[in-house]
């Protein structure tokens, strides 16, 4: 079992702490964190950083704690650029950076980002075609629906070959399917069950039997949210009101694993039950105590 970490993106009232940010993800990496993972919120209230430049922030801040984001919905961002930036990340971090990406289901606003919503499948599949030709290409050509290159280069190439891995999330059997046609492997989202998750799990594995691939060459992993506690209500309370915090609605509770060390490694022992070779642990609030609890009272039991 391989164990991730969330990295801080709140920015509450009282701005950035650029030295708590980085002393949190110096003790992430010291405590044997593999990963520091953000995700998207383009919009909303919740007060999330941009991933990108969160990642290379915590890229300068570590030497060995790999950087991830999932998930860009790339359907909103130029691929171009994106591919751009990610290499040039994956550079800056001497080969440390793992790329999410996703469609972003059917809830985004995509009008305010001039997509057109019946396409963002077609722009999805298109767009991770493009940049994996801008990472592995020494020349690029591309006639697409959406995007046309004739001989364009880009460089430098990522340090990680032939691209840093991609993770592809999401929720419907079909973006499942997806991840296991063209992606390295499938990131469950936090606001899934674990039972949720272990019938994408299903799909995924029935995918790659159907289509020949070696699932060894496929990774499985699932956000979970997190929130040690020893008085079992109050930790339910903590997170379910995060959760509202952050989604903007209610009703969430079910998707998070919370209360005293003993509950939380029952939970995570469930999800790698259901087929995750990497937990992304993701706290919502209390983020420092969070990591030191997680780190000594539940780690060493999975």
């Amino acid at each position: 079992m391989r164990l991730a970490i969330s990295i801080p993106q709140y920015v509450g009232p009282d701005g950035f702490d650029a030295a708590a940010f980085a002393a949190h993800l110096r003790r992430a990496e010291e405590l044997g964190f593999e990963g520091g993972w953000t995700q998207e919120q383009v919009l909303g209230s919740a007060g999330a950083l941009a991933p990108l430049q969160t990642m290379t922030f915590a890229a300068a801040c570590t030497d060995r704690l790999r950087v991830g984001c999932v998930v860009f919905v790339t359907p909103l961002h130029n691929p171009v650029h994106l591919a751009k930036a990610i290499a040039s990340l994956d550079q800056l971090s001497r080969g440390r950076v793992e790329v999410g990406i996703g469609t972003g289901g059917r809830s985004r606003p995509f009008s305010a980002f001039g997509v057109d919503p019946p396409a963002v499948v077609a722009r999805f599949t298109e767009g991770l075609e493009l940049m994996k030709a801008c990472w592995t290409h020494s020349r690029i050509d591309f006639d697409g629906r959406f995007w046309q290159l004739e001989g364009a280069t880009m460089e430098p190439k990522p340090v990680q070959r032939p691209h840093p891995p991609v993770w592809i999330g999401g929720n419907h059997p079909n973006a499942v399917r997806r991840a296991a046609a063209v992606g390295d492997g499938f990131f469950g989202a936090g606001s899934q069950t674990t039972a949720q998750f272990a019938e994408q799990v299903r799909i995924v594995r029935d995918e790659l039997a159907a289509t020949g691939r070696d699932p060894g060459t496929f990774q499985l992993a699932k956000r979970v949210y997190i929130h040690v506690d020893d008085d079992p209500g109050r930790a339910r309370a903590r997170i379910d009101s995060a959760l509202e915090h952050h989604y903007g609605r209610g009703g969430l509770s079910p998707v998070a694993v919370a209360g005293p060390p003993a509950d939380c490694i029952v939970g995570l022992r469930e999800v790698e039950a259901a087929g995750a070779e990497l937990i992304l642990l993701n706290p919502l609030v209390d983020d420092a105590e969070q990591l030191e609890r997680l780190a000594a009272e539940v780690m060493p039991e999975l």
